[in-house]
């Protein structure tokens, strides 16, 4: 694992596929090796080594996990979904899965589900500000922003960089008509990460709803200098 971990994946990929060489029957070999191959974008030859991992040894919970997020990668949501599942019916504490699985149910437009997932993650590791963020997005779509807020605000305090939540917060903000915080949160997200265009997007929404609209055009500018095929900056500026 120490060649995985400081980047030379190639030598990983080499060393796992000797140690199940040797012993074909080690299932968390199998397992090394389709993280180190997910890693290098193989991800076909990442799918069967977990694969590989689970007929040998069926109740190793992190190679389910590794499955899904593989599955997850190659679009393939409902089977990861199933994978999840499978990882925590064997380890129910597993963090990562619950917020893995909250953002593909998230995907999958289940949303209550989602944030059912992301409540179990957050009550396991309370100091994850990305699940704390993900939370937010689906509890603003389920339009509980109050709850929204609050989560926003929670991975905030984890995390006060956090360009996109941030942005987020400012979206909200915004639908409930508080323009004047939705625009400071929308500029530190900008201070933050420059090149933003969803938030530069989202600051010329607020500046136009406040007549600002020179300030607008100029932030629908920005967005599109930032992303070029951006579809919704472009019809925002079309009709400023």
């Amino acid at each position: 694992n120490v060649l995985r971990e400081v980047g030379r994946l190639d030598e990983a990929v080499a060393s796992y596929r000797k140690a199940v060489d040797i012993t074909p029957d080690y299932a968390e070999g199998h397992n090394n090796l389709g993280i180190a191959l997910q890693a290098l974008g193989e991800l076909d030859e990442a799918v069967k080594n977990y694969y590989k991992a689970i007929d040998i040894k069926p109740d190793l919970a992190e190679a389910y996990g590794n499955l899904g997020t593989v599955l997850n990668e190659l679009r393939r949501l409902e089977e990861a979904v199933a994978y999840w599942h499978k990882a925590l019916d064997l380890k129910p504490n597993y963090a990562e899965v619950h917020g893995n699985l909250g953002l593909a149910l998230q995907k999958l437009g289940r949303l209550v589900e989602a944030a059912d997932s992301y409540h179990k993650a957050i009550d396991i590791k309370p100091d994850n500000a990305e699940v704390f963020n993900n939370l937010g997005v689906v509890l603003h779509q389920l339009e509980r922003n109050d709850k929204a807020l609050a989560s926003y605000h929670k991975a905030l305090a984890i995390k006060p960089n956090y360009a996109g939540a941030h942005s987020n917060l400012g979206l909200a903000l915004q639908e409930l008509g508080r323009l004047d915080e939705a625009l400071s949160h929308y500029h530190k997200a900008i201070a933050i990460k420059p090149e933003f265009p969803e938030a530069h997007n989202n600051l010329g929404n607020a500046l136009r709803e406040l007549g600002r609209l020179d300030e607008a055009l100029a932030s629908y500018h920005k967005a599109l200098a930032s992303k070029s095929d951006f579809a919704e900056a472009y019809s925002n500026l079309g009709t400023t």
